[in-house]
C-alpha cells in the first residue's frame, strides 16, 4: 500500500464517517467497483482512531466534563453501595443522588445508548461482514439512509436537551447505532435522524451522535485487537499514521459542516447523493455478476 493510497483512504474515511453517507458502504463500493485490495483490519482501525481525534478536538470541553462526571458518578455509586451494606448507617445516612447535573445525565445517556450498540455489534458481526460482500445490499441500505434523511428534514425541531431526554430515547438511538454497522446505513445519519424523530434538539443530537461514537469505535477497536497482530506486523507505520492524520483533518471539517447542515435542515442534498450511490451500487452488483 502506497503512502498516497493510504492518504486517499484517510480522506474517504474522514468524509464518510461524519457526513451521513456511510463510510462502510463507500468502502464496499470502492473495493468492488475499482477492485481495491483489502486494506486490513489494522489500517481500518487506525482510520477510525483518526476520526476519533477529530471528535476529541471539536468536543474536548464536553468530553473532559463528561469524563469528570463519570468518575463522580462512580464515586457516588460506591458510596451508596457502602451505605446499603453498612448496618450502622443504612437507616441514618442519606443516599447520594446520582443525577445532579445535566452533564451527569448526559454521561448516563451515552452509557445507556452504548449498551444496545455493543449487543447488536457482537451478535450481528457475521451478518455485517456477509452484507459487505453483496453490493446490492449496500445499495439498498444507502437508499434507506436517503429516506431517513429526507424524512428527518421535514420534522419539526425538537426541544429535548439532556435533562428532557428519556432513557428510552437513548436506548432507541443506541439501537440505531447498532443497526448502522450494516454497510450503507450511515452511523451519523441513523443516530442523528433517530434523535430528531425522538424530539431531541438538533444541536444537542449532533453532539450526542458524535460523542457516543467514542465508546462504539473504541469498543470495536478492542474487539479487533486479536485479529490485528499478523496484519500489523506486515504494515508500514508511516502509511497507517498518514491515513489516520488525513481522516482526522477531513473529519474535523466534516463535523463542523454537519452542525450547519442539521441546523438548517439541509439533509436532502446528502439524501440525493445516497440515492445515486445506492443505485450505482445495485447496478454495479448486476454488472459484476
Amino acid at each position: 500500500m502506497s503512502l498516497l493510497y493510504a492518504m486517499l483512504l484517510g480522506v474517504i474515511q474522514g468524509l464518510t464517517e461524519f457526513l451521513p453517507i456511510s463510510s462502510s458502504g463507500h468502502l464496499a463500493i470502492f473495493q468492488t467497483i475499482f477492485h481495491m485490495k483489502d486494506v486490513g483490519i489494522s489500517f481500518d482501525v487506525f482510520l477510525h482512531l483518526g476520526t476519533l481525534v477529530a471528535v476529541f478536538v471539536v468536543y474536548w470541553k464536553d468530553i473532559l466534563r463528561l469524563i469528570v462526571k463519570f468518575f463522580g458518578i462512580v464515586v457516588d455509586v460506591c458510596k451508596n453501595i457502602g451505605i446499603f451494606f453498612s448496618r450502622k448507617n443504612r437507616d441514618k445516612a442519606e443516599y447520594h443522588r446520582i443525577i445532579t447535573t445535566a452533564y451527569r445525565k448526559f454521561t448516563l445517556l451515552i452509557i445507556v445508548a452504548s449498551i444496545p450498540t455493543a449487543i447488536l455489534g457482537v451478535l450481528g458481526k457475521k451478518i455485517v461482514e456477509e452484507a459487505g460482500n453483496h453490493l446490492w445490499i449496500v445499495g439498498i441500505c444507502l437508499i434507506v439512509t436517503a429516506v431517513l434523511l429526507i424524512v428527518s428534514d421535514n420534522l419539526p425541531d425538537g426541544r429535548k436537551t439532556p435533562k428532557g431526554t428519556k432513557w428510552k430515547d437513548a436506548v432507541i438511538i443506541g439501537i440505531a447505532q447498532g443497526i448502522a454497522t450494516l454497510p450503507g446505513i450511515s452511523r451519523s445519519g441513523a443516530t442523528i435522524c433517530t434523535g430528531i424523530f425522538r424530539g431531541l434538539r438538533r444541536d444537542f443530537v449532533v453532539k450526542f451522535s458524535f460523542i457516543m461514537s467514542i465508546p462504539a469505535i473504541l469498543g470495536a477497536t478492542v474487539f479487533e485487537i486479536p485479529d490485528m497482530a499478523d496484519d500489523f506486523a506486515g504494515g508500514n507505520i508511516s502509511e497507517y499514521l498518514a491515513g489516520a492524520m488525513m481522516a482526522a483533518i477531513v473529519g474535523y471539517f466534516c463535523i463542523r459542516l454537519m452542525l450547519v447542515v442539521v441546523k438548517n435542515k439541509k439533509f436532502k442534498y446528502f439524501a440525493y447523493y445516497c440515492t445515486l450511490a445506492g443505485v450505482v451500487a445495485i447496478v454495479g452488483s448486476l454488472i459484476a455478476r
